[in-house]
Order: structure tokens, then sequence, then C-alpha cells
């Protein structure tokens, strides 16, 4: 099954999708870094990248998408500095919004289905109206913005056609959206994240996102007394700490899922770049960087948790934020090699740039076991119906 992937960033998304049995024929990324990873990752031969094509490095509105009409799957991350914590919070009003483009993609390419990703933000409150309208152009992407017209006209006319006998005609999806938080799926690290998942109407397929596997009351309960979270990562007495939230009465359901992931889990394996240099060296990107310092909100991450939502940082990475916490309350960056487990990459795929630049293309990406999971269980229902039809609706 063909994918087209924009917005690819260090591939994370892109990964996943392959990995779920989609190959991608178009792949679309303007920053020159994550364009370096991609292309050096598919030389050196590490799988899926080895059978991508070569990334479109530039920008995506000189794409032509009507080239690959049929395509099974569109999925990509729109740039989400305009709905970031740390962006500047102006949506529309932002020319960083690639939703347009998005939906351009979806219009010219009429894929059988897509998948894109956001950040949280975009379901604040203040963006209520424009999430709407991000809903109803991915709906109708025929139903297109003419010139000098208000995005706000433009939304009245969506829900018009929306709420209209007419809505059956032309190009549709059946589209959901949720946020997850990766951790419930078995990531390393607490990253709450919007996904957009559609499928053409035409296709008749009923489909939800799939259930969670992990839980933080399986985590409690895995590391109380009668656990064995301790003992499989070889833990001293000392240094074990009962979690007090097990006075607590812990969701019966939630306790019999797989306990969340920790920092400690992910990273089993590696030396500590600070402690041991010489063998962290043995491992691909895999070396200390000094100047971590802690400050009020932005503390690092305990060892025996999910890590705390990797940033990329608008200036690069923030002070604060991407460190370990250890045992002893002392705190370090974390490597690139750490962070990519964090994020679930495999560890031969290798990041191309300075530290800063790197850790921004984690910082920006989705996790690839998160991304797996969701789109093998679009690959399925895709499977389910048979090959693609090729012509128009």
């Amino acid at each position: 099954m063909r994918a087209i992937e924009l917005f690819a960033g260090a591939g994370g998304l892109g990964i996943g999708v392959s990995r779920a049995g989609f190959t991608p024929i178009e792949v679309v990324e303007r920053d020159r870094w994550c364009c370096d990873t991609i292309r050096e990752n598919k030389a050196r031969g590490v799988a899926p990248l080895a059978s991508w094509p070569a990334p479109f490095e530039g920008d995506v509105r000189k794409v032509d998408f009507t080239q690959h009409e049929g395509v099974e799957i569109v999925t990509g991350g729109p740039p989400c500095q305009p709905f970031s914590l740390g962006g500047r919070h102006r949506a529309h009003a932002d020319d960083r919004d690639m939703w347009p483009e998005a939906v351009r993609a979806v219009r010219e390419a009429r894929p059988r289905a897509f998948i894109f990703e956001n950040v949280k933000g975009l379901m604040r409150a203040n963006f209520a109206s424009y999430l709407a309208y991000v809903f109803h152009q991915l709906t109708h992407p025929e139903i297109v913005r003419k010139p000098d017209e208000r995005w706000e006209e433009h939304l009245m006319r969506l829900e018009r056609h929306h709420t209209s006998r007419r809505r059956s005609k032309g190009l549709c999806y059946n589209l959901v959206f949720r946020v997850l938080n990766a951790a419930n799926y078995g990531v390393p690290q607490r990253r709450e994240r919007v996904l957009f998942v559609g499928f053409r109407a035409d296709l008749d397929i009923h489909w939800a996102f799939p259930d969670e596997t992990h839980s933080r009351e399986a985590l409690l309960r895995d590391q109380s007394p009668g656990g064995e979270y301790w003992e499989r990562n070889g833990v001293a007495r000392r240094d074990r700490i009962t979690p007090s939230q097990m006075s607590r009465q812990l969701d019966l359901d939630a306790v019999l899922l797989k306990p969340w992931r920790t920092v400690r889990d992910a990273l089993v394996g590696l030396p500590d770049p600070e402690l041991n240099p010489r063998l962290a060296s043995s491992f691909l990107n895999h070396r200390f960087q000094p100047g971590a310092r802690s400050y009020p909100g932005h503390t690092g991450s305990p060892l025996d948790e999910p890590a705390k939502t990797l940033k990329a940082g608008v200036h690069g990475v923030p002070g604060g934020e991407n460190m370990l916490v250890r045992p002893d309350g002392s705190i370090r960056y974390f490597s690139v090699r750490e962070s990519a487990r964090l994020q679930t990459f495999p560890d031969d795929f290798a990041f191309h740039g300075s530290w800063t630049e790197t850790m921004r293309q984690l910082g920006n990406a989705v996790p690839v076991d998160l991304a797996t999971i969701v789109a093998s269980d679009v690959a399925a229902k895709l499977a389910d119906i048979g090959a693609s039809p090729r012509t128009r609706q």
C-alpha cells in the first residue's frame, strides 16, 4: 500500500506507517537537517528508510499531489507552532500554519485514508473555532476557500454543506480525532498529541482508535512491594521507593493493563555518558552534553516514571527540559540516543546535525511505536476492504 508522508521531520510517523505495511512514494520535508537525517539513514540501509524515496527538500506548496491520485494513505504532522504552548498562538494568522496544505494534499491525492498529528494545544478553548475549521476542511476537502474569503466565512460555508443533503456528493471523509497519551500505548514518555484519522466515505469503514494497553495504575502495582519492577531492573533495596499513591483506590481495569514503561526501562543497556564516556562512545549518538540546570517548572524526568514530554524548544533546547533526574537528585541532559529511546526510534537510526538540531528533531517527532499502533489498525481496516478503487467518486 502506497503512502505520502508530509512534514516528515526526522521520520517518526513515517517509520511507524512503513512498519504498518505502507510504502512511501513521496516524502516531503523542508528542514535540511531532517532531510539529512533521512538521507543518511537511507544511505546506511536502515530499515525501513532504505526503501524510501529521497525526500523532497523544499516547500510543500510546490508539490503537485494529483500525480499520486488514488494513493492509499496520506500522513504527516503539519507544523504545530501556531498552536504550541511555546509558540506565538496565532493559529490561522500564522504563516507557519500548514493545515491548508495538508487539506490540499488530501484533495488532490484522494487517498483512501489519512493520519495527521498535532500538538495538544490545538484543543485549547481559544482555538475551538479553528479546530472545527480543520475538521470540516478534512471532511469536505473539495469545498475550497475562495479568493479573498475570510476563513470564518469559509467555515460557515463548510458547515452549511456538512448539514445539507448534498454532503454525500463529491469527495468526503469520515473523520475522528482524539488526544492520545503515548505512555498509555507503551511509549516511555508522557506525551499527549492529537491525532486525526479519516477514511474516504465511499469505503464505509467503521473505525475507532485502538484501546490503551498500558497504565499508571499498573505501574504503581508493579512498583509496590509485591510487584516485579525493582527486581526486573536490578535496583538495590535501598534505592527502591514505594509509591504513595498505592494507598488510594486504583481502577481495576487500568491495573490489569501493562505497566507504563519508565525512563529506567527505556535506557536498559545504555551506559551513563557522563560517568562512563568511553563505553558510551560505542553507541550511536550517545555523548554527554554538559550544561543541564533545573529551575521551577523545568525539573527533568525521574528515572522510575515515564519521561516528561521531550521538547524541541523555540530557539534550541530549553535549559531545564530533556533532563534525567538520578535517584541521588543529580541531573544531566538526556543524550541523543537516550532521547531516541524515549521516542522509540531504533538504535541503529542516526540523527544528523548538532546536539541542538538533533534534539529539535526528536522533540518534534511522533513516537515510532505510537505511530505503528495507529497506522497498523488503519492498515488492517484498509486490507479488509480489498484493492483500492482508482476511479473518482
